[in-house]
């Protein structure tokens, strides 16, 4: 099994930043991708930022220019930083591990944590 456990999630006003972390432990090989995903009240869940084990990273139409992802494979861990928030960016932010290798399963595997909440204020 893999854990992943976000923080650095809160309050802030407009413009400010915010810089989220999700930790992965656990047995497993190796995690294939690593991403944030947030879902706002009432909405769906949406991709924010990808980042693959293989050095590639994505960010969503509605962040880009505003949020980094980066990734320490050292640490098992992905960070999303975020500034110049807006009203619009507050929502829950998820954590995903996508495509996790071990010797559990031949398949791959996927894993998520909890969230932390993002609150954006004017």
């Amino acid at each position: 099994q893999v854990q992943l456990v976000e923080s650095g999630g809160g309050f802030v006003q407009t413009g400010g930043s915010l810089r989220l972390s999700c930790v992965a432990s656990g047995s497993f090989d190796s995690i294939d991708a690593m991403n944030w995903y947030r879902q706002a009240p009432g909405q769906q869940r949406e991709l924010v930022a990808s980042s693959t084990s293989g050095g590639v990273t994505y960010v969503g139409d509605s962040v880009r220019g505003r949020f980094t992802i980066s990734r320490d494979d050292a640490k098992n861990t992905v960070y999303l930083q975020m500034k110049s928030l807006k009203l619009e960016d507050t929502a829950d932010y998820y954590c995903n591990a996508a495509g996790v290798r071990s010797s559990r399963s031949i398949f791959t595997e996927d894993y998520w944590g909890r969230g932390t909440q993002v609150t954006v204020s004017s």
